[in-house]
């Protein structure tokens, strides 16, 4: 395939290389135009100076940028990639967006005769650099089996949720689970402590039963030893959890749970806290 990637953050950067190591032919475009050109002295691709130029002549076209505002940035307009893209090509949008935007993407795509899937991601800076990542997707089936195999490149699970927009909606029930089990782990953990028990120890009985998840078993030591240097920063985590919130006001849905967990990750950014991954809730207990 003819890809293009546009976006080389902490996932994009990985994700295009796997492209790469795969076969596909990859022509990047990234914002800051030094992280473009170091990939390509890594990674077998080229550089295109905008997104239209990056989308010219693409079968597949994935982004995956910060939020709704820069997807618009680099796919919308006279430089955008969607203006290049040719008729039956793919758009896919990796970014953490809205379930808005994907509509309204998907709705630009069609009048262009491209296709659209929004595809955001989970399994962190982890995940994109082992190639591991988990997929949630919208949109049309037949496009969806056309993308999925240079998908495989980077990712060991790639789910078609539903209709445009779907994806987004189940990674906001992504972060909507994360959110409560870290809070859950984060009083866990400093409960043990208060009880001057060894969380070793505690943590080695409770895993094997009911307790157990992926951030019990990943994130406990380091919680306990304050560092927080591990993947998904707070800013984003913020973002993320907004999105959900905003949505749950279109659709009726109660996340009280999810709105004190995001206002408990705002006391996390007031004490310096915004660039510290999500496992940092433990830092406002105790204090």
């Amino acid at each position: 395939m003819k890809t293009a990637f546009i976006g080389l953050g902490v996932m994009g950067y990985p994700m295009a290389a796997f492209l790469a190591k795969n076969g596909h032919a990859v022509v990047v475009y990234n914002r800051t135009a030094d992280k473009a050109g170091k990939w390509c002295e890594e990674n077998t691709g080229t550089m295109a100076p905008t997104p239209a130029a990056a989308g010219s002549g693409a079968d597949i076209v994935f982004t995956c940028v910060g939020n709704d505002d820069d997807v618009r940035d680099v796919v919308a307009g006279d430089d955008g990639a969607l203006a290049a893209m040719a008729e039956g090509s793919i758009l896919v949008d990796h970014t953490t967006a809205s379930a808005t935007l994907a509509r309204e993407l998907s709705a630009a795509a069609a009048e262009r005769a491209v296709g659209f899937l929004d595809a955001p991601l989970s399994g962190g800076q982890a995940g994109a650099e082992s190639g591991q990542l988990t997929i949630m997707v919208g949109g049309d089936e037949d496009i969806f089996e056309r993308a999925r195999p240079v998908m495989e490149s980077y990712a060991k699970a790639i789910t078609l949720i539903g209709d445009a927009g779907s994806g987004q909606l189940a990674k906001m029930v992504n972060q909507i689970c994360i959110a409560g089990v870290v809070q859950g782990l984060s009083e866990a953990l400093h409960f043990a402590k208060c009880a001057e028990l060894d969380p070793a120890r505690v943590i080695s009985a409770i895993s094997q039963g009911a307790a157990q998840s992926w951030q019990m078993e990943n994130r406990w030591q380091t919680m306990v030893d304050g560092e927080f240097e591990f993947g998904f920063a707070v800013d984003w985590m913020r973002k993320d959890l907004g999105i959900a919130l905003d949505e749950a006001q279109k659709n009726g849905a109660t996340l009280e749970l999810t709105e004190i967990v995001d206002r408990y990750y705002e006391e996390v950014q007031k004490l310096g806290g915004s660039r510290w991954d999500t496992s940092s809730l433990i830092a406002r207990l105790g204090r």
